[in-house]
Order: C-alpha cells, then structure tokens, then sequence
C-alpha cells in the first residue's frame, strides 16, 4: 500500500526459533526459521525436523534428541547442515530444549537454528576451478556422509593422521573453518551432486 513502511530484511544469519511436537513434527516456526528452510509456516508445519536437514546430521541429532526424551539432559546444541527448499545447504547451530508438561513428560521442543555468518568474501572458488584430487574427493564425500576419521582411514586405507591432513588442506581451499562448513560451501559451490544419497564429488571438479 503507498506510503506503508517496508520492514528492513532481517540478517540471514538471524536465530530462527521453531515448536516442535515429541515425535520432532514441526508445531510453528517464526519468520526467520522459515526463511533460513525457504518455506512458508504452512508448509513447514507437520514436518518432521529431519526432513529439513542434511542427512549427515542426523545419526548424532537423533542421540540428543533421544536425551530429551528421557530426561537424561534438557537442551543441547549441535552444529547442523540445513537444507533451503532451493536446493541450497547451509552450516548453523541447532539448539534444542525440552519442554515438560504437568507429569513432568515431554510435551514440546524448543530448537533454535542459527546459520554461520558467511561472508561473501568467503565464497568457494569458482565453479571451472578443479579443486580436488581423487583421494581428496572421497574424503569429502566421506565427511558429507558424516564418517568419522576413522571409518574414512580404514576404508581408504590411510592412517588417522593421513586423513586428517586432507581434511585440513580441503579446510584452507574453501576457507571453511570445520568440517560442517565445508559440506556446506562445497554443496554451495555445486561441488557435491544434490538429490542424491551419498552425495558424490562431480567429476568436473576432480583433477
């Protein structure tokens, strides 16, 4: 309507809070929550929270969730790769706390998902640039899948600190400052395939 203020647009990396049923269905989600996934509330709502994350996360989420649930502990945080409708994957802070009901049961979780604050100075490099080796390639894909150093050391027979050190050299390429954030710049940078489960390194990115 002319002469009606335009809210400025709040930050992308703006704490966005969500209600989720006990069976981890999103209930509501404020306006940044729904902005950092690129759906509306609607949309999200009856969603299970795992739906709008990268499936890495979810082995280590479904643990604390788990400790919500039987009272062994009442919030956490976790670092999380999160899926936009776009087909975009971001790195972020999840917070979730229990909420208890009158029987002292769980009635509600309270998570709060917080995107790193990536400059666009920090951007991958170029998408003709081929970044990787062949051994470097399948560790990226192993850290995409979430493997841990030790299951990529015993199926790429390398030692501990062998994988570590690639990791590391991938770390300094794409300027990402752990392992979350790489997954994150190497989806953003149309490294890894989308849609599919394992993601693989294109080809094109190989050397």
């Amino acid at each position: 309507m002319p002469g009606q203020a335009v809210p400025a647009a709040a930050p992308r990396h703006a704490t966005g809070m969500a209600t989720l049923a006990p069976d981890l269905r999103v209930v509501a989600g404020d306006e940044d929550f729904c902005r950092h996934f690129g759906a509306s509330s609607a949309e999200l709502c009856g969603r299970s929270l795992f739906d709008l994350l990268h499936p890495s996360t979810s082995s280590v989420l479904r643990e604390h969730f788990s400790r919500l649930h039987d009272g062994r502990r009442t919030r956490f945080t976790e670092r999380v790769l999160g899926c936009h409708s776009r087909g975009q994957v971001f790195s972020g802070k999840l917070t979730g706390t229990a909420i208890q009901g009158r029987s002292d049961r769980l009635s509600a979780i309270v998570v709060m998902v917080k995107p790193d604050d990536e400059r666009p100075e920090e951007a991958p490099a170029p998408t003709s640039q081929k970044l990787l080796s062949p051994l470097e390639a399948r560790i990226l894909e192993g850290v995409a899948t979430g493997a841990s150093t030790v299951q990529m050391a015993a199926k790429l027979y390398l030692s501990r600190q062998g994988v570590e050190y690639h990791v590391g050299s991938m770390l300094r390429k794409m300027k990402a400052p752990n392992r979350a954030a790489l997954v994150s710049r190497a989806y953003a940078a149309g490294m890894l395939t989308v849609g599919t489960w394992p993601a693989r390194v294109r080809s094109e990115f190989v050397k």
